[in-house]
């Protein structure tokens, strides 16, 4: 919940340039940040795809000199960091372009930064957020959920100790966000989950921004937007993915989602969800789509105005018992079963036997902290069991 007396420093955030064809800027956008040279930073589906081609083709065309790296896996790896690093170090320096979803943003942090000191690994996540400062880096997300090109961290997956980390340093968050919506229109076959997992993760993004211990003056009003942006949009880019409109606003909602939770701070569905992830391998929209409303229903005595709020941006009309709360989760429910996201935890690799490693990584992620109920006070394993 905001609290207006909390003292407050905000920076601005980045350059954003928004609109179909804005990627046709690139080398200009480059040019601003005072190199010459551009390191790529993508992965393989987007090459197969041919997003990526497109993009080095417009490099090309403008002389702009550059090498890259595509071996960036979802949920990518402290192993995958370390080695995009070691090819970036050996180009030399240049600008870092992220083309990619979140988990292509969060890797090429994590390299931004590993170039700039280079005696770490990636393992050393925990130790860098004092460190020098990385590559300079724009932003070119082809999905519309993390909101990573807001921020200066990455999560990455350290399998060495089987839980997410979080490596990142104020240096490594984008110059330029570089938001053009035709570049999700050509995403691999799976285009239709992926709208679906990562619109979820944007929307969660917006919620838990409303609901977070760490709202301030500022980030409902992204939040809000964002939820209501992503609520409109989201069923039609699904249903229809080359819907350019409903996906300009779903890339736009994202960003302000990501914009939000910069600023606030997520909670326990993320909690949860980065847990589920590391001990599973579920994709991170799915894991988060698993337990959304199970969340909201224990977070609701606690997080009653954010949830209204929520309501409110979703356009639910006030129920006739006054329980704006119960209409937002019925709302999110009811956008969820749509998609087709939702699913028992046994259906995406969790036995039961590992529900209690999930339920002791939820509480110790460092998102969790924001949670409306007090850390103390969570019953994580009964949310799990719940969705079992």
């Amino acid at each position: 919940m905001t609290d207006s007396l909390t003292p407050l420093s905000l920076d601005t955030v980045c350059r954003v340039e928004f609109g179909p064809g804005r990627v046709e800027l690139l080398p200009e956008l480059i040019a601003d940040t005072g190199h010459h040279r551009a390191f790529v930073v993508t992965d393989r589906g987007l090459r197969a795809a041919g997003v990526a081609d497109r993009v080095l083709k417009i490099l090309d065309l403008a002389g702009v000199e550059y090498a890259g790296y595509d071996d960036v896996a979802p949920n990518p790896s402290t192993g995958s960091v370390d080695a995009g690093a070691a090819r970036a170090r050996a180009f030399g320096p240049a600008v870092l372009i992220a083309l990619g979803g979140g988990s292509v943003l969060d890797a090429a942090k994590g390299i931004s930064l590993l170039v700039g000191n280079p005696d770490a690994v990636a393992a050393d996540a925990d130790h860098l957020w004092e460190a020098a400062d990385g590559l300079p880096l724009i932003a070119v997300p082809t999905t519309s959920g993390t909101g990573a090109e807001t921020n200066g961290f990455g999560v990455i997956e350290d399998a060495a100790a089987c839980r997410k980390v979080y490596i990142g340093h104020p240096s490594v968050t984008p110059r330029i966000a570089l938001l053009d919506p035709e570049l999700t229109l050509g995403l691999p076959s799976a285009a239709t989950e992926a709208t679906a997992a990562t619109g979820i993760d944007a929307l969660v993004h917006g919620i838990e921004s409303l609901a977070s211990r760490g709202a301030n003056a500022f980030s409902p009003a992204y939040a809000a937007q964002a939820v209501g942006m992503v609520g409109r949009a989201l069923p039609r880019a699904h249903r229809d993915g080359s819907d350019l409109d409903a996906r300009a606003e779903l890339m736009m909602g994202a960003h302000l989602a990501g914009q939000a939770l910069t600023l606030s701070g997520l909670d326990l569905v993320h909690g949860i969800g980065h847990a589920l992830t590391a001990h599973t391998g579920t994709p991170h929209g799915v894991a988060l789509a698993a337990v959304l409303e199970e969340v909201m229903e224990f977070s609701a005595p606690a997080a009653r105005e954010a949830y209204e709020q929520t309501a409110r941006a979703l356009r639910v009309p006030p129920p006739a018992d006054g329980d704006g709360a119960r209409a937002a989760v019925t709302a999110v429910r009811e956008l969820s079963g749509a998609l087709g996201i939702k699913g028992p935890l046994r259906a995406l690799g969790a036995d039961r036997a590992l529900l209690p490693a999930v339920a002791a990584g939820s509480v110790a992620d460092a998102v969790t902290k924001n949670a409306p109920p007090l850390p103390r006070e969570q019953k994580v394993p009964a949310i799990l069991d719940e969705v079992y």
